[in-house]
C-alpha cells in the first residue's frame, strides 16, 4: 500500500479534518447555479440549467400536506397525490403515464406533512409536455365522480397493504398520533379510510380550489433547456390563472408531552416482537436538527453502528435495529426501533437501547464517531444531488422551508458547526424517558 509522507506524518483525525475542508470548498467551488422570479400570479419559478445530459426535470411543489387537513377529513392532501393524475379539461382520463412514458420520461408524486410534490423527468425536447401537464393540473383537474370513486378505491387498497396486511404496520400511525397528539401531526398523510370513504365531491373541490392554486406552489425546471424559451412557456402555460385567495391556515400546535405512553399491540402478521420507541425532535432547519441528524448516523448508520452493534452482533437481543430521524416544519420525531430475536424479549430490547442512549449523554461520543458523521454529511451534501431531478427536488424545498433556495448551497455549513458537546447535549434534551412514546408489538397467538 502507497502512503505519503504527509499522512505519515499526520494523525488520522487530522487526516480527516483535512478531507472534509477539501470537501467543502469543492462543494462551494461547484455551487449549483439557479435564476428565480415570480409570476403576477404569485407562482415562484426556479430555472436551473444543467447541460450534462440532454435531460430535463420539472418538480411542483404545492404548500399543503396532512397537516392542513381537517382532523375530521385526514388523507385529503394524500388523496389529491392520486387524484391528479386523473382527467383535466384537456386530458382524457388515464393518459398522464401514457404521455410522459410515450415521451420516454418518468413521473412521480409524494405526500407528507408539510408538502405535496409532483416530478417529471424528460428528454429535454419534451420540456413543453410536463409543463402543459402540470398547467392543467393546477386549475384544470376534473374533480368529479368518476375520477374520485376511483381513487377512493385505489387510497383504501394503497392502506390495506401498507397497515394492514404488513407485519407491525401501524407502528406510525400509533407513534404520530401519542407524539403530537392535540396538534395536526398527530394524523400521518394517509389518512383514514372512513373519512375519504364520507368525503363528498364538493369537499374534495372545496380543498383543490384552496390549496392548488399558483401563489401557494414553487416550479423548479432543471437540465438542458434555453432560459429565455422555457420563461415563454412557462408565461404561456401558467401566467393565464389568476392569482387564488389568500390561504387562512389554522395556528399550528404542538402541545407538550406530560408523560411517557405506553402501548402493546398484538399482531397476527408479525413472526417476532418488535419495539418501537419514539422521542420528539427539533424542526427542519433548527440549529439541533443538525447534530440529531449527525447523532443517528453515530447510533444507527450501518452495521458499524452503535446500536446495531450493540443489540445485533454483542448482546444478540435483536435481529435487526436502528434508528432514524424525520424532522418537519413545525417539529420532528426521533424513532428507535428492534425486531427481537428468538429466544430474546422485547425487554432485552428496551434496556440494550436506553443503555446505548445513557452512554451518549453521560460520555458522548468518541472523535472518530464525531468525525465519520461529519465525513457522512458532507457525502450527502455533495453526491446527494448529482442528477437534474435531485436539484429540483432540492431547490424546490429549500425555497419552500427556509425561504431562500440559496441554502442549497450553504447547508453544509450547519453541519460544520456542531461540536461533540452539540451531540452530548440533544442526545441529553431530545431523548427524555418521560417524553417518550414506546409501542411493543407481539404475534398474536394463533
Amino acid at each position: 500500500m502507497f502512503y505519503s509522507p504527509l499522512s505519515r506524518r499526520l494523525p488520522v483525525a487530522a487526516l480527516l479534518a483535512l478531507a472534509i475542508m477539501t470537501l467543502t470548498a469543492a462543494a462551494q467551488s461547484n455551487a449549483i447555479r439557479y435564476e428565480e422570479y415570480d409570476l403576477p400570479n404569485g407562482l415562484h419559478v426556479i430555472l436551473h440549467q444543467d447541460k450534462s445530459a440532454p435531460v430535463v426535470a420539472t418538480v411542483l411543489h404545492y404548500r399543503v400536506g396532512s397537516r392542513d387537513e381537517n382532523p375530521q377529513r385526514t388523507g385529503f392532501a394524500h388523496f389529491f397525490e392520486h387524484l391528479m393524475f386523473e382527467a383535466t379539461d384537456d386530458i382524457p382520463r388515464a393518459s398522464i403515464d401514457k404521455h410522459i412514458e410515450g415521451a420516454g420520461g418518468s413521473l412521480n408524486a409524494y405526500t407528507s406533512f408539510d408538502e405535496t410534490v409532483y416530478h417529471f423527468e424528460l428528454p429535454a425536447n419534451e420540456i413543453k409536455l410536463a409543463l402543459w401537464i402540470e398547467s392543467e393540473r393546477m386549475r384544470k383537474l376534473h374533480v368529479e365522480t368518476a375520477g374520485v370513486e376511483t381513487q377512493r378505491g385505489v387510497v383504501k387498497e394503497e392502506r390495506k397493504n401498507r397497515y394492514e396486511n404488513t407485519p407491525y404496520g401501524g407502528w406510525n400511525e400509533k407513534m404520530y398520533k401519542h407524539l403530537f397528539e392535540g396538534g395536526s401531526y398527530s394524523w400521518t398523510p394517509i389518512g383514514s379510510a372512513q373519512h375519504i370513504d364520507n368525503a363528498s365531491i364538493s369537499e374534495f373541490q372545496e380543498f383543490y380550489n384552496k390549496f392548488y392554486q399558483p401563489n401557494n406552489s414553487t416550479l423548479v425546471i432543471a437540465g438542458d433547456f434555453d432560459p429565455k424559451q422555457v420563461k415563454e412557456f412557462v408565461q404561456a402555460y401558467f401566467g393565464i390563472y389568476p392569482k387564488g385567495a389568500e390561504i387562512k391556515r389554522e395556528e399550528f400546535k404542538l402541545p407538550e408531552i406530560t408523560g411517557e405512553y405506553r402501548e402493546t399491540v398484538e399482531d397476527n402478521k408479525a413472526q417476532l416482537p418488535a419495539v418501537y420507541i419514539g422521542y420528539r425532535g427539533p424542526k427542519k432547519g433548527h440549529p439541533d436538527s443538525y447534530a440529531i441528524d449527525m447523532l443517528n448516523t453515530i447510533l444507527s448508520g450501518g452495521q458499524s453502528s452503535r446500536i446495531y452493534q450493540r443489540l445485533v452482533d454483542k448482546d444478540q437481543v435483536a435481529v435487526q435495529a436502528g434508528s432514524f430521524n424525520q424532522d418537519l416544519q413545525y417539529g420532528g420525531m426521533l424513532v428507535a426501533l428492534g425486531i427481537v430475536a428468538p429466544g430474546k424479549s422485547s425487554g432485552d430490547v428496551e434496556r440494550a437501547m436506553y443503555e446505548e442512549i445513557e452512554k451518549v449523554k453521560k460520555e458522548g461520543v468518541t472523535d472518530e464517531e464525531f468525525q465519520k458523521a461529519k465525513n457522512t454529511q458532507e457525502d450527502k451534501f455533495i453526491f446527494g444531488k448529482k442528477n437534474v431531478l435531485e436539484k429540483a427536488q432540492a431547490l424546490a424545498q429549500y425555497h419552500t422551508y427556509f425561504g431562500k433556495a440559496s441554502v442549497i448551497n450553504t447547508e453544509l455549513e450547519n453541519y460544520n458547526k456542531v461540536t461533540k458537546a452539540d451531540l452530548q447535549r440533544v442526545a441529553k434534551q431530545y431523548f427524555a424517558a418521560d417524553k417518550r412514546v414506546v409501542i411493543t408489538y407481539v404475534p398474536k397467538a394463533k
